[in-house]
């Protein structure tokens, strides 16, 4: 597979959503009233070239300058436009000329059905896997996201390597894409259709969290996910038992956080101020964080939330005087056979499971 099969694929092949073989590269799920709005004044031409797997919203994004990789013909660039405002801007990439023909001929009109004198919205063509060759400045993105992209480029490991270069301390990879339950078959990925549609390419969930902390993204924490159907016989039967899920993640650009969820005595209470989450901040899978309420956390959480845009929203107890071991309720518990053990062993914890 190379990224010409890609481009005709996606250029060519497919004109529309509907020529989709398989769901894979399709959102599913609820879909907050928020961006129901926003989406609603997307240019037509533009939502029908759309072919992601999630919903690419984190919170907090105005004034924010955001990334998107593989952007295509521009819905999620256009959506994250309205929300982070005339302030804020969003750069799509993509290597496919005739995805970016859509989104350009539009950016005027969506500056105007957002209400911005400008476009705050720009398009750029080149390949995900070397993103030091766009001109882009290190260290100047607030948040790099992509919508069911990764699985289709040819080096994993360099997209995650070119994301952090960009990304600023403290900013975060937040973006969804499709996961396989097992490895999938070199022969597998020769397949253009199967390649195509988001199935072939995609890594092993393992691998990928692997990947991840190589590239310096030290403690990968998976937002959402839910299970892919092919819902394609033929398909479904070259794939064989390969299971595969759409996943989306967030991945904080943060030093030196540690391999393990380690116990500090720290808590957050969540102000309640973030629009569209006034009763619960969900950071992840693990931590959802109601409003008002004093919620324990790991030490890599702490972080995640007091060195991150998400600060000014929390007020923060404890600090780093004292370690009290492995975050309790974490699924991880310490290897040895100890017997009784003196404290709160095996104690039950309020706070989230990191």
């Amino acid at each position: 597979m190379d990224h010409e099969s890609v481009k005709e694929y996606y250029g060519e092949v497919l004109q529309t959503s509907a020529d989709l073989q398989t769901n894979a590269c399709c959102t599913a799920g609820d879909m907050p009233d928020e961006l129901k709005a926003i989406l609603s004044k997307v240019h037509d031409e533009v939502l029908a070239k759309y072919y992601g797997c999630g919903l690419l919203a984190p919170l907090a994004l105005k004034g924010a300058r955001i990334l998107d990789l593989g952007c295509g013909a521009g819905r999620d660039v256009y959506a994250l436009s309205a929300m982070v405002g005339p302030t804020g801007q969003v750069v799509g990439v993509d290597m496919t000329d005739a995805q970016l023909d859509v989104a350009r001929r539009h950016q005027d009109f969506h500056a105007e059905a957002f209400g911005h004198d400008k476009p705050n919205t720009v398009f750029l063509t080149g390949l995900i896997e070397e993103l030091d060759k766009l001109g882009l400045e290190p260290g100047s993105f607030d948040i790099v996201v992509s919508n069911c992209v990764l699985n289709l480029a040819m080096d994993k490991a360099a997209v995650l390597r070119g994301v952090y270069d960009l990304l600023k301390p403290g900013g975060e990879m937040y973006f969804s894409d499709v996961y396989a339950d097992r490895r999938v078959p070199d022969a597998l990925r020769q397949d253009e259709v199967l390649y195509g549609e988001c199935l072939s390419g995609a890594l092993y969930w393992n691998d990928f969290e692997n990947m991840a902390r190589t590239a310096g993204f030290s403690d990968p924490r998976l937002v959402e996910d839910r299970v892919l159907t092919v819902e394609n016989n033929e398909i479904q039967e070259r794939l064989g038992e390969i299971g595969f899920h759409s996943a989306t993640y967030r991945l904080f650009k943060i030093a030196a956080l540690e391999p393990a969820c380690e116990d500090y005595g720290q808590a957050v209470i969540y102000k309640g101020d973030l629009a569209g989450a006034q009763d619960i901040f969900v950071l992840d899978k693990h931590h959802a964080i109601e409003a008002g309420r004093v919620f324990p956390v790991c030490g890599n959480t702490y972080r995640m939330l007091h060195e991150t845009r998400f600060a000014p929203y929390f007020d923060f107890i404890g600090t780093w005087d004292k370690h009290y071991g492995l975050f309790d309720g974490c699924g991880k518990a310490i290897p040895f056979d100890t017997g009784a053990v003196l404290g709160n062993a095996g104690g039950e914890n309020s706070g989230g499971c990191c």
